[in-house]
């Protein structure tokens, strides 16, 4: 029997680490799951890619290698967890739906592609592109993810998958500007974003916040790593049209549109953006709304913090990740679902990933104070929405901590 329990629980663990979820999310769902069957003499230890599973008599080690981010089956294990701990289920009927949410099947790859598509032009809006800019985004955006389905996530490693996505979605992106169609500034920061690495940028904050150092450690390494290989194909695009061209393209900055910067478009492009990415998460439909308006809510703070207060970028980028959690908190218990579905969405587009382009951008055409400067504003922004989720995370958990022995004493 405890064997058994063991399996059913460590196969929990595995569906929710391979899709994306959270360390102490994962850990919560196992001991759950175990506690509820009698085997309280279990013991968990997660890592980024690995379960660790002990009791008094057996030790059981997994490699769990992360399969991309399907929050749908994070979010059911979670639910089938609670109807473990209700007592609503066998353990032979809670290994049989374990097995279901397994074999669910992803989004169609129709749909993958149009939201990535949608997302790009979005976010090329996010940036101040104008309408055929975000014209532009949106047919690269479609065409990476075409690369990304038939080649990238079948036949390559992730880092030469980003590697050569980077470098696709740069070169369509130049010889658009070749042509004579849109501001390469623009367009080739809103059609790279797809490739940014959302997911374990967010998981390692959090995993850092719940004092799983060596988790959240490991997590921002692979976000960090995915960050330099979407410039180094950069790199290789600008450095293939210098060889082609006998010249280096020259780009005089980011170009404001008139009218996608207004509010009202801002607010729809934000929206549109964020919700196009819980469909390349996994997200279930039912929550695609929630995901854009946490997007569109931080952008919102962001914007009116830098033009109606006068704030700096990092000031702004700060209070917009707080405000992003706190929706993303709200979402989660009214929705009774994991917050990271929301938080991973919404804080999509606070990442600089406008600074990736640039500080590359700069490094290749010889710039290197300008790189230098870009970077470290990059690096600036990514810090303050480090800090802005960990210390409302810490203030939550402080309150629920008060709240949970307030409770206790007065029923002492």
């Amino acid at each position: 029997m405890k064997d058994n329990v063991m399996e059913v629980a460590s196969l929990a663990g595995r569906i929710m680490l391979e899709n994306g979820a959270e360390i102490a999310r994962v850990e919560e769902v196992m001991g759950r799951i175990a506690t509820h069957y009698g085997t309280d003499s279990c013991n968990f230890f997660v890592l980024s890619n690995g379960i660790f599973t002990t009791d008094r008599n057996h030790a059981k080690v997994e490699h769990i290698p992360f399969h991309g981010s399907q929050f749908d089956r994070v979010v059911e294990v979670c639910r089938l967890s609670r109807q473990v701990e209700q007592g609503q289920l066998s353990i032979q009927q809670c290994e049989a739906k374990l097995q279901a949410i397994r074999r669910m099947n992803a989004h169609p790859a129709m749909e993958q592609v149009l939201a990535s598509a949608i997302g790009s032009a979005g976010f090329c809006a996010i940036f101040g592109g104008g309408l055929v800019d975000c014209a532009v985004s949106f047919v690269c955006g479609l065409l990476l993810w075409i690369y990304i389905i038939a080649l990238g996530n079948r036949y390559m490693s992730k880092i030469t998958s980003n590697i050569a996505g980077g470098m696709l979605v740069s070169l369509l992106c130049i010889l658009c500007h070749h042509i004579g169609i849109g501001h390469l500034g623009n367009i080739i920061t809103g059609a790279i974003i797809p490739l940014v690495p959302g997911v374990p940028f967010t998981n390692g904050i959090r995993d850092l916040a719940n004092e799983d150092y060596i988790a959240g450690a490991t997590r921002l390494l692979d976000a960090l790593m995915v960050f330099l290989c979407i410039a180094t194909g950069v790199s290789f695009a600008f450095m293939l049209d210098y060889a082609v061209m006998g010249e280096m393209i020259h780009i005089d900055g980011m170009h404001t549109d008139p009218f996608t910067s207004s509010w009202a478009f801002q607010i729809v492009a934000s929206l549109a953006g964020t919700a196009a990415f819980a469909v390349l998460f996994g997200v279930s439909r039912r929550y695609y709304i929630d995901c854009g308006l946490c997007g569109m809510a931080g952008w919102l703070t962001y914007m009116i913090l830098m033009r109606f207060c006068g704030t700096s970028a990092v000031i702004a980028t700060f209070f917009a990740a707080v405000a992003v959690a706190v929706l993303s908190y709200g979402f989660a218990m009214l929705r009774r679902c994991p917050v990271i579905i929301f938080l991973v969405c919404g804080i999509f587009p606070l990442v600089p990933g406008a600074g990736v382009f640039w500080t590359t951008y700069n490094v290749v055409s010889d710039q290197l104070s300008s790189a230098l400067t870009t970077g470290f504003t990059a690096l600036k922004l990514t810090f303050a929405i480090v800090f802005g989720i960990i210390i409302f995370m810490e203030l939550r958990n402080r309150l629920k901590h008060t709240v949970l022995k307030k409770k206790q004493s007065n029923q002492v």
